[in-house]
């Protein structure tokens, strides 16, 4: 059985809009009309863009540059990241292999207190406080 698209109404700046979209789209459509309809009223609201054309196509650009950044945010980890990101991936890698952590991976000596402590050109992994 096929499903007909659900016909969703939308408002934007006081102005109804009829939009098809799946059943399971319908949500993420009522998020966006409210994100794009906010951004619009402040753009109105600033006294300096007129007409609702020239609002939207200003909205619409603003969205797409925080978009933009976005992407660039979440392409690259940032290089200490992406660092640190592999060196754990390959300490997890030794230790399943059954390696011995602290001959090869600086990072675990801290943790073995029989080992003497000395000084390590890496500090060791701690990502509590960061997010990927």
């Amino acid at each position: 059985m096929i499903e007909e698209p659900l016909q969703v109404s939308i408002k934007i700046l006081e102005k109804e809009y009829r939009i098809a979209c799946e059943y399971h789209e319908q949500d993420d459509l009522r998020a966006s009309a409210r994100l794009l309809d906010h951004r619009m009223r402040e753009i109105r609201q600033s006294g300096r863009v007129i007409g609702t054309d020239r609002i939207a196509v200003m909205a619409a650009l603003n969205i797409a540059h925080d978009l933009i950044q976005l992407q660039r945010s979440r392409s690259g980890y940032g290089d200490d990241t992406g660092r640190r990101l592999r060196q754990l991936q390959e300490q997890v890698a030794a230790a399943m292999a059954g390696d011995p952590p602290a001959a090869e991976h600086p990072a675990f000596e801290a943790a073995d207190p029989d080992h003497e402590s000395q000084p390590h050109s890496e500090p060791p992994l701690d990502a509590s406080d960061e997010r990927v």
